[in-house]
């Protein structure tokens, strides 16, 4: 999990930006450091490399993380993301609003026209199985070792 409060979070995240529960690129202006670490995550070698366990998901993204079916909800269901006034609740959060056909994650900019309450419906159905840990936070796991913690050398495997 991702402590947003932490020293290095509040650093990056006031440098860079934040979008999407996700710190900026920087682009140009980023420190080479910043630039390789971004360049990992877009190619794709951090995802490669770890894995998540699911606890209590409060460092998960309710519409920009992948967590349920394989791809982020904001994709799947940009429409609804689009009219969302709650985009930076994470998946705890939004689960203790509610995400039940009444619940209180869905605020919206405007009323929903029909074909939009029937994307809602469907994405209720979606998370209608979906159980929170609440007592285990999430991990994340080193997929290069056995035990899945990390140790250095196992980059240079």
């Amino acid at each position: 999990m991702v402590d947003k409060e932490s020293l290095w979070c509040r650093v990056l995240s006031s440098r860079y930006g934040v979008e999407g529960g996700r710190v900026l690129d920087g682009g140009r202006d980023a420190s080479s450091w910043w630039r390789v670490v971004t360049a990992l995550r877009r190619e794709g070698w951090f995802s490669d490399h770890v894995s998540r366990e699911v606890g209590n998901r409060k460092g998960s993204m309710f519409w920009s993380d992948v967590w349920v079916g394989g791809v982020t909800f904001r994709d799947k269901f940009s429409r609804l993301f689009y009219l969302s006034l709650l985009k930076e609740v994470s998946v705890f959060e939004a689960s203790q609003l509610g995400w039940g056909e009444d619940g209180e994650t869905w605020k919206w900019r405007m009323v929903l026209f029909t074909w939009e309450e029937e994307m809602v419906g469907e994405l209720c159905l979606l998370l209608q199985n979906v159980i929170l840990q609440v007592d285990k936070y999430d991990k994340w796991l080193w997929n290069l070792e056995s035990s899945k913690d990390f140790v250095t050398p196992s980059l240079f495997i």
